[in-house]
């Protein structure tokens, strides 16, 4: 990681659908899919599939602040999920799947928990956020074979159908942040 790079750890559910979300923002390094905020050293995807130890999927994202805020990867980070489901995006359920902000910092856990008591205060969402924010521990990178997953599986029923609409959704919606203009 260069000097200039920042880093920052995100869950908002399966790991597939933000993984091909994230890697097309400009100004971001790398994202690497992964583990963290469980209780298990080294987990793989089977373990923190049993929802027991306290993994969340999550995303490392480095990315160049001189492009991209922070702040602008948690409006990206909210609105290509539902920050109101408690443990749960769409049909993917449980503990792994919670909303969730690893904070680097007291200086981001702040502009976390302001972003969030803004979007509660806003009226735009008819529940309240359950996001968590947890203190950064460690991040476990996935298994290989989670990498790249959407870009090497488009046609799978569930990257047709449940990652494509997320990444359709995202490129429209946000088109001044794209690395490559479509």
């Amino acid at each position: 990681m260069s000097n200039n790079n920042e880093r920052t750890i995100l869950g908002n559910g399966c790991f597939w659908c933000t993984e091909a979300i994230f890697k097309n923002v400009k100004g971001v390094i790398s994202v690497t899919s992964g583990y963290s905020g469980g209780h298990k050293e080294n987990p793989d995807y089977k373990s923190i599939c049993t929802g027991t130890t306290g993994h969340a999927e999550c995303l490392e994202i480095i990315y160049d602040p001189s492009i991209i805020k922070f702040e602008e990867l948690l409006e990206i980070f909210w609105k290509t999920h539902d920050p109101t489901t408690l443990n749960r995006q769409g049909n993917d359920i449980g503990t792994q799947y919670r909303s969730v902000i690893f904070f680097q910092d007291e200086k981001e856990k702040t502009i976390a928990q302001n972003y969030i008591n803004q979007l509660n205060k806003s009226g735009n969402y008819s529940s309240p956020i359950v996001t968590t924010l947890e203190a950064f521990i460690k991040f476990y990178p996935s298994e290989n074979y989670h990498h790249d997953y959407f870009e090497n599986h488009q046609m799978e029923p569930y990257c047709h159908f449940s990652v494509k609409p997320k990444v359709e959704k995202f490129k429209k919606e946000f088109k001044e942040k794209l690395k490559i203009k479509e």
